[in-house]
């Protein structure tokens, strides 16, 4: 029990610790990427943005990201019920405290943000930002933390209408920073600076979704062959991997088969279609992406 309950402690602080390094990660892309090079992002970080350039960035863009997404907690508590994680709440509170001390201590005397890289470059700066921001949500999102933000707005809209998380998005990061085009001409964001912060938007997306799944993508291969068995022992034996024999008809022939089922990771799915060739070189044979896999063997329940 001892040991167990210092395992438990040690991953407990290990999780909160990469949140932390996630939240600073995320906050440096915006503050030291982002900023510098007068563009836009969506979310609340985008929101936060817009009404800092909107004021005349006379406010502290890590206290805006708290208001909005305390606000945003507020009423998704009211309306779909208090579900909200600790590390949900620690990561919102983490992220406003990471801007804020950036947004202070990257500020030069004459108010100007430091542009850490020295790119004089806005293209180069805004996929920067994607990298960087995209690196540290995917290492709260790993932890099972969120920024919060566009999270709580889709958890409110699927209340009461069915929409995909994508759509939700997309559609809100696109207001946000459209509405860049209605700042003044003092804020010297520009059409460009809204087009960059699509690019930002991309990027972001795009790193999250290689560093959430890269290779921990998985394939579902069905193998249809004469001697299923044989495939199946060859799975388990030479793969080393789990087989499921499904009964099935085809309809065509009229005749009854047996389908090998094997999951798998992407990167070990050369190795089982050399298998099946070798066992069966006749063998019908489709591979399908899968989402997700739970279970011995692949992810944690628990990290959804």
């Amino acid at each position: 029990m001892l040991e167990f309950g210092k395992s438990s402690i040690w991953t407990t602080v290990k999780e909160y610790v990469l949140m932390t390094v996630g939240m600073f990660c995320y906050a440096f892309g915006w503050i030291g990427c982002i900023l510098p090079a007068k563009c836009m992002g969506g979310g609340a970080s985008g929101l936060s943005l817009l009404i800092y350039y909107a004021t005349g960035e006379t406010i502290s863009i890590g206290v805006m990201v708290f208001i909005i997404n305390a606000i945003l907690l507020l009423i998704a508590g009211f309306i779909v019920g208090w579900k909200f994680g600790i590390k949900t709440i620690f990561c919102v509170c983490m992220l406003s405290f990471a801007m804020s001390t950036m947004q202070e201590l990257f500020t030069q005397p004459d108010g100007t943000i430091l542009d850490i890289f020295q790119l004089d470059n806005r293209l180069l700066s805004t996929i920067l930002g994607g990298i960087f921001s995209g690196i540290g949500v995917s290492m709260s999102f790993a932890q099972g933390g969120s920024t919060g933000g566009v999270d709580i707005v889709a958890m409110i809209i699927n209340k009461y209408r069915t929409v995909s998380y994508g759509k939700i998005v997309r559609a809100i990061d696109s207001v946000i920073i459209s509405g860049a085009l209605l700042l003044p001409e003092s804020a010297q964001i520009g059409i460009d600076g809204v087009v960059y912060g699509f690019v930002m938007t991309a990027v972001f997306s795009y790193v999250v979704d290689m560093l959430m799944t890269g290779n921990q993508q998985s394939n579902q291969i069905m193998i249809v062959c004469q001697d299923y068995q044989a495939m199946a022992d060859a799975m388990n034996n030479i793969a080393h991997r789990g087989a499921t024999v499904i009964d099935a008809k085809g309809w065509y022939t009229k005749n009854s088969h047996n389908i090998v089922m094997v999951v798998c990771r992407k990167r070990d799915t050369p190795t089982i279609l050399k298998i099946a060739q070798q066992v069966d070189p006749d063998a019908f044979i489709t591979i399908g992406s899968v989402m997700g896999v739970y279970g011995k063997g692949f992810d944690a329940l628990n990290k959804i």
